[in-house]
């Protein structure tokens, strides 16, 4: 799986995908992981305004819990932020209308591999391509493929966690970084497109 894809991925382009990831899940419908993506999104230092619960915690080393933003990018990393944030809201009411395209047993058989603890991270990626491939054979060719892939990828990740909710932050590292390795074109492409 390889179509526009793209290796190398540095910080900027991980932030991206993980804002997409993340806005795509919090903006699907009927979802069981609240809990859990509540606090992905503070692990992920997201801005303020992407996560829903960002009061100020006390540490146990009695400093308050901070999120890291260099003033000077601040300005146009939210506005990239709000662009992402919206793309995927968008994309997000597109997986929610292929939700019951994608096969029960092949979440059930993904999220038992998910649970593997023996897998490593290549193997993970490789579970999730495979279970990729299944759907996007059943799934309507009126989209752009990438388009379809991407999506695909993060509505699998979105029903592995509603499966097992714990399953939440390993589906999501799994995904962004198989989207950074055969999507990263694509959402650079999407994005850049939405900027203009």
């Amino acid at each position: 799986m390889d179509p526009k894809g793209s290796n190398g991925s540095g910080l900027q382009d991980e932030h991206i995908t993980d804002l997409l990831m993340f806005g795509f899940l919090q903006n699907c419908s009927n979802y069981n992981f609240q809990k859990e993506l509540q606090v992905l999104g503070h692990d992920l230092y997201l801005p303020a305004g992407l996560r829903e619960n960002h009061d100020d915690e006390l540490q146990t080393d009695g400093s308050q819990y901070s999120h890291f933003v260099l003033e000077s990018q601040e300005t146009d990393s939210e506005s990239q932020d709000e662009i992402i944030q919206n793309i995927a809201r968008q994309l997000a009411h597109i997986g929610d209308r292929m939700d019951r395209s994608v096969p029960p047993r092949l979440v059930n058989h993904l999220a038992i591999q998910f649970m593997n603890g023996n897998l490593s991270e290549e193997d993970r990626r490789e579970c999730l391509a495979a279970a990729l491939e299944q759907v996007m054979q059943t799934h309507p060719k009126d989209m752009e493929k990438e388009k379809t892939m991407l999506i695909l990828t993060m509505l699998l990740a979105k029903k592995v966690a509603d499966h097992t909710p714990s399953l939440l932050h390993d589906v999501f590292r799994t995904s962004v970084n198989f989207i950074n390795q055969n999507l990263l074109t694509y959402v650079r492409n999407l994005v850049r497109n939405e900027m203009d």
